[in-house]
């Protein structure tokens, strides 16, 4: 199975850095905050996580 990123939104600032970073489009913005629109596309590598300035993106099993 594939890890996929979870986003804890209390951490999130809205950046969205990591939606401009990742390649498959999983992540965009809902209001001010990142989340999840297309977790199947994501082929867990993780950058979203390894950009994120805050720490508020981890790759977990899901």
């Amino acid at each position: 199975m594939t890890k996929k990123p979870v986003i804890n939104i209390e951490l999130c600032t809205g950046c969205a850095v990591c939606v401009d970073t990742c390649g498959h489009n999983v992540l965009e913005m809902k209001g001010d905050k990142a989340f999840r629109a297309r977790p199947d596309d994501c082929d867990g590598a993780g950058i979203c996580a390894g950009v994120c300035p805050v720490g508020a993106i981890k790759m977990e099993q899901v």
